[in-house]
This record gives structure tokens, sequence and C-alpha cells, in this order.
């Protein structure tokens, strides 16, 4: 049987890995790399997440909480549906995007990255410290 330190160990390696991918994900896609749009750069993320979630609930069912249970928990997913939703606008965006002449604009995927990145750093406050407030609970 897995011990809730290893599952903590594995999620919070996860978590890392997500967000640098994201970061790098965003980051080429706005300089128009073709890596961004390679088979290992969109199917390995699904991996990553998938073992992020299911750690995440690994731990929930050890310590027998709903994932509703808590505020700080309750926080942390509205922010993940946050994350999600911007991430999705920033990086099919941005893939779409042309350079400054002619195409779409990049502002919104560059600002809807940015914005994502942000949710992200709210979303390991409240993980550290167990409140709903995250990094503005000052």
């Amino acid at each position: 049987m897995i011990s809730y330190d290893t599952l903590k160990v594995i999620h919070v390696s996860a978590v890392s890995i997500s967000g640098c991918g994201f970061a790098a994900r965003g980051w080429g896609a706005s300089r128009n790399q073709t890596w961004v749009r390679s088979r290992a750069a969109r199917t390995l993320p699904h991996l990553v997440d998938t073992i992020l979630l299911l750690s995440a609930l690994g731990m929930l069912w050890m310590v027998r909480l709903t994932p509703w249970a808590l505020p700080w928990l309750r926080a942390k997913i509205a922010g993940l549906v946050l994350y999600i939703a911007l991430g999705m606008i920033a990086l099919r965006s941005l893939r779409r995007a042309q350079p400054a002449y002619g195409g779409r604009s990049r502002a919104l995927p560059l600002a809807a990255w940015l914005a994502a990145l942000l949710v992200f750093g709210y979303i390991i406050s409240v993980a550290l410290t167990k409140n709903p407030r995250g990094m503005f609970a000052f």
C-alpha cells in the first residue's frame, strides 16, 4: 500500500512538472516554436495532469475527505477550473495567432497565459497556507 507521504511527493512533483510544462508551452507558443505542436508536447501534459489528479484523490481518500469538505480545498478547485479555462484560451489562441503582422492579436492569449500563471501561483499558495485567500491573506 502506498503511503500518504509518498502520494504527497508524487503530487507535489506533478504540480511542479505541470506548472513548468505549462509555462514552457506558453513561452514556446508565443515564440512560434514548432516543438509546441509535437505529439509529446500535446500528450505529456495529459499524463502528468492525470497523475496529479489521481494523487490528489488518493490523498483525499486516505484522510477521508470529500473535495468540498474544507474552504481551502474548495478554493483550490475553483482556482483549478479558472486555471484550466485560462490555459485553454492561452494555448489554443497562441498556437493560432500569427505574429503581429496581419493575423489575430497576441494580446489576449498572452494575457490569458500570464493570468493562468498567476492563478497557478494562487493555487499553490492556498495549498501551502491552507487558507482560501492564499497569497492574499496578509
